[in-house]
């Protein structure tokens, strides 16, 4: 006897797996890229602005501590500005205002993919962003003395960390469907960086600034992009910088996965 299909079967959607899921989220993000110059434009300007600021009003008194290469110690902190906080969340807002989001989560494809296809795209944009920053380094004479697979693991560090950071939009994007919310998320940045070695190097600061920077993650991060520069291979400074990056990420990771769970379900 033949099965009977009903109408319902018949126009079920069918899944397109997960990886495609991702890939299909992750292309949408990276079309939109061009649409979206407020995004990549301030990443190229900022970290340049205040790289020649920084140097231009500290160089002088930095040559007072032996063995510094000033430029190359403002270099990963030019890094951080260009990829800290680059992310659609933006778009998820949007997409959540307009109604598309809703729509989303009601097809087949996977929840998890329609953050992570997100993510990759925006770890794709931060990597390339870091290009334009070292060009800018180059240029004023800062080598790596771990050399080209050194410039490597920089960028894709610094990408690491520009990933784990767009967590915290995310969840903000996610849990509140505002822009402005979303906006301020760079604030979060400003504690993390300047209560660390922003401009002067740990043994130089006075000595309970020099304590919270133990306890600050991107001390270690900052400590790996200079690594790379100016000492070449440490193995353990580059594991510490890589722990601390992925501890922030159990954070922002947790919390972008937990608004992601509270909005989807609310369907």
């Amino acid at each position: 006897m033949a099965t009977r299909v009903t109408t319902a079967e018949q126009v079920q959607a069918r899944r397109a797996g997960f990886l495609r899921d991702i890939m299909s989220v992750a292309e949408r993000a990276v079309r939109s890229v061009a649409r979206d110059p407020e995004i990549t434009i301030p990443a190229v300007v900022v970290p340049v602005f205040f790289f020649f600021l920084n140097i231009g009003a500290l160089a002088d008194f930095a040559e007072q501590i032996p063995g510094l290469d000033y430029k190359a110690f403002q270099l990963p902190v030019a890094i951080l500005f260009a990829v800290t906080g680059v992310s659609r969340a933006t778009t998820v807002v949007l997409d959540i205002q307009s109604g598309y989001f809703d729509r989303l989560v009601i097809t087949p494809v996977n929840r998890l993919a329609l953050l992570l296809g997100l993510m990759l795209a925006d770890f794709a944009l931060v990597v390339l962003l870091t290009v334009p920053v070292l060009l800018m380094g180059f240029l004023v004479g800062v080598g790596f003395e771990s050399g080209p697979a050194g410039i490597v693991v920089f960028m894709l560090l610094g990408g690491l960390w520009g990933l784990i950071f767009a967590g915290f939009p995310y969840a903000i994007a996610l849990k509140t469907g505002n822009i402005s919310a979303v906006n301020l998320t760079f604030l979060l940045f400003f504690p993390f960086l300047f209560m660390t070695t922003l401009f002067l190097p740990q043994e130089a600061m006075t000595s309970w600034l020099a304590t919270v920077t133990d306890y600050n993650p991107v001390t270690y991060l900052l400590a790996a992009l200079r690594s790379l520069i100016t000492e070449g291979w440490e193995p353990v400074v580059l594991l510490q910088g890589i722990g601390a990056v992925m501890l922030v990420g159990v954070v922002s990771l947790g919390l972008a996965l937990l608004a992601l769970k509270g909005r989807a379900t609310r369907h």
